[in-house]
């Protein structure tokens, strides 16, 4: 075992599972309607010193796409500076070479980047790509920056909505369609409260958030979980991974689904999480739990997915494995708890006093039990006429 603690475990598993939800290829599903792919977003918050910094390991994954992307960039730009002096030579005979420009091919995103250069990223590789940063407030300050604001295109990477966006130095108008984007981030509570502001941002039901506790034990810093190290096991597993990412890529598009009674069984489970959760939080966390649903899909779509070296067949359709079903609604039983504490601890808004009307002056001001003389004498107070107090009272009585 890798990890130590339960904790470490669930952090581990969820890193891994985001991660590499950024490398894969032509893999979606239909969700109420519409094409998804299997990208995530985490936040895993912790005070400092809490264990959530193993979680950088989990980029080791991706690692070998990383560098064979990187390497295809370099050939690309090297034919590209060949063709360009050719170019040259001749005298703009070769016309267009000189248009062409050599894209950066990487799965690994900065989060600290202008707006243009994330879009241009993505752009380049193909709307995909993966944001990983240890420091929660990285990307929180690039919100803040005004050449780094893109809050808006980043929210619908999240949906798959295109991003539109005008690179100045070409006067090139661009549209980003279908954009796959994944993020893992760790960080404090505060730096989730920097990057989002208030529990009505849009931002916050779009993540996966699991908060972890300070365990005041100190460790044995030289009991090592695995022989070779973390380093050299996670390379090992980024391997392997490599191998199934290039199987994807050469294979056809294939369609991840529930099966009938599955389909059943999580309508009837997140229908219950809403109303429970509605009543606890309010109807402000109601967009929380209708992601989690999406987010709970395409867990289930990692999962299967990385089923597929166990028969080493890749089928037209893949069908939710029951065991993968199951597993992950018990995630989300334990995830819809940790969203809903970094969601009471968000800041609220000062919002002005809503202006009461009349009808709720009167309905404010009548005592708990009272009869006709005494609502009428209320009305009075109010200036409402007699008339209209019956109204009201026949209206009040009749939605209790």
């Amino acid at each position: 075992m890798i990890c130590t603690t339960n904790e470490e475990r669930d952090i581990m598993l969820l890193g891994s599972l985001v991660t590499l939800s950024s490398c894969i290829p032509k893999i979606y599903g239909i969700y109420d309607g519409k094409r998804v792919y299997p990208n995530l977003y985490l936040f895993i918050s912790a005070q400092a010193s809490a264990g959530k910094g193993r979680l950088v390991h989990c980029k080791q994954l991706v690692k070998p796409i990383h560098k064979a992307l990187r390497q295809q960039a370099r050939l690309i730009k090297q034919q590209y500076e060949i063709d360009l002096a050719d170019y040259n030579s001749k005298e703009g005979k070769a016309a267009g070479v000189e248009n062409r420009k050599s894209p950066k091919k990487n799965v690994i995103h900065p989060a600290n980047n202008s707006t243009t250069g994330v879009f241009q990223l993505l752009s380049d590789n193909d709307g995909r790509g993966l944001i990983f940063e240890t420091e929660g407030d990285t990307l929180a300050q690039a919100f803040k920056s005004d050449y780094g604001n893109y809050s808006d295109g980043f929210r619908k990477a999240f949906h798959h909505e295109t991003i539109s966006y005008y690179r100045r130095t070409d006067r090139e108008y661009v549209d980003i369609e279908s954009p796959a984007l994944s993020t893992v981030l760790t960080g404090t509570p505060q730096q989730i409260s920097s990057l989002i502001p208030n529990a009505e941002n849009g931002l916050f039901s779009r993540f996966i958030f699991y908060f972890m506790n300070v365990q005041p034990i100190w460790k044995n810093v030289f009991a090592s979980p695995v022989s070779q190290g973390l380093d050299a096991y996670f390379d090992e597993l980024g391997q392997e991974f490599y191998e199934l990412y290039n199987s994807l890529l050469s294979s056809s598009e294939t369609e991840f689904c529930f099966s009938q009674e599955q389909q059943i069984q999580f309508n009837t489970f997140f229908s219950q999480v809403q109303n429970k959760y509605i009543t606890i939080q309010g109807l402000d966390y109601m967009a929380t739990v209708r992601r989690l649903g999406l987010i709970a899909f395409r867990l289930a779509m990692v999962l299967s997915v990385l089923r597929i070296p166990e028969t080493g067949e890749l089928p037209a359709q893949i069908i939710c494995d029951e065991q993968d079903f199951q597993i992950v609604i018990e995630m989300i039983k334990v995830l819809v708890k940790h969203s809903g504490k970094v969601f009471s601890e968000l800041p609220s808004d000062l919002k002005p006093t809503k202006r009461k009307n009349r009808k709720e002056k009167f309905l404010e001001q009548l005592p708990k039990t009272f009869n006709r003389q005494k609502y009428l004498e209320t009305a009075a107070s109010l200036s409402i006429p007699n008339k209209t107090a019956e109204g009201y009272i026949t209206e009040f009585v009749k939605k209790v």
